[in-house]
């Protein structure tokens, strides 16, 4: 493994920075000397955490024009970009057919089109970035293996792994000419003790697998940005099923339907 970097000094952007996941890796980076532009949908949230911002600025991604706002925003306090983690999102449970279209549309868009207009606006700051830009996007384990009653927020999550992919490749052509290297990272949280399943319309009520504390997820994302990981599982077992279901469909589906 290549030596972590030093987060000190990194300017970056963090969306969805006013609580859950968002909030424990920008808290995180601040204690680590990274300089956090952080942007949310709580304004009062982020006003609580203004310490460990350089800058904030409240906005709801959804809207037309927000990601390039955000982008331009975050660049300016900091002087430029060094990493964008792109981790706004939300959840919605319940059988597909109930979903109204409005319903899915803003599912869609806070879980896809925000992040991938995100990842177009940040692109030429991260190429400027003298050591190396990295978009780091939160994904989901549901992203990997698809599950029932989840069915839009899956397709959105799975996108984000087309996302990077594409990304990669592209940004694989273009890094010749970059000061520094480029990294796509998509990090797959399995479930996570935050208020992401409070804001659904239905709470988690599984009893496996249990929620991991929001701190390890924010610590997984640490370091992915040390190391420039590309892909991160959390918790990491997780991989298991998610390669499963790549390499051997039909026997995961076959396990999947046995699940308490």
């Amino acid at each position: 493994m290549a030596p972590a970097r030093s987060l000190a000094g990194l300017r970056v952007l963090v969306t969805g920075a006013s609580s859950g996941i968002g909030a424990a890796v920008s808290s995180a980076l601040a204690g680590r000397g990274a300089r956090v532009f952080g942007t949310g949908r709580d304004d009062s949230a982020l006003e609580a955490a203004r310490a460990q911002f350089v800058a904030t600025l409240a906005c709801d991604l959804t809207s037309p024009g927000a990601a390039a706002a955000v982008v331009t925003a975050g660049a300016e306090a900091l002087g430029g970009l060094d990493v964008v983690v792109s981790n706004a999102g939300a959840g919605w449970s319940g059988p597909f057919e109930s979903m109204t279209a409005e319903e899915l549309d803003w599912l869609l868009d806070i879980n896809l089109r925000a992040p991938v207009h995100l990842a177009h606006a940040a692109s030429r700051y991260l190429h400027e970035s003298d050591v190396g830009g990295q978009l780091v996007l939160i994904g989901s384990v549901a992203g990997l293996v698809g599950v029932p009653n989840e069915v839009a927020y899956c397709a959105a999550k799975s996108g984000l792994r087309g996302l990077a992919e594409s990304m990669r490749a592209e940004w694989h052509r273009a890094a010749a000419g970059a000061a520094g290297p480029l990294t796509v990272t998509l990090v797959s949280p399995g479930v996570v003790g935050t208020p992401f399943f409070a804001r659904r319309n239905q709470p988690y009520t599984r009893a496996w697998p249990r929620p991991v504390p929001v701190e390890t997820a924010a610590s997984a994302v640490i370091g992915a940005i040390e190391h420039r990981h590309l892909d991160v599982v959390v918790p990491s077992w997780l991989r298991v099923p998610a390669r499963l279901n790549g390499g051997l469909p039909s026997l995961y589906r076959l396990l999947s339907r046995l699940e308490p």
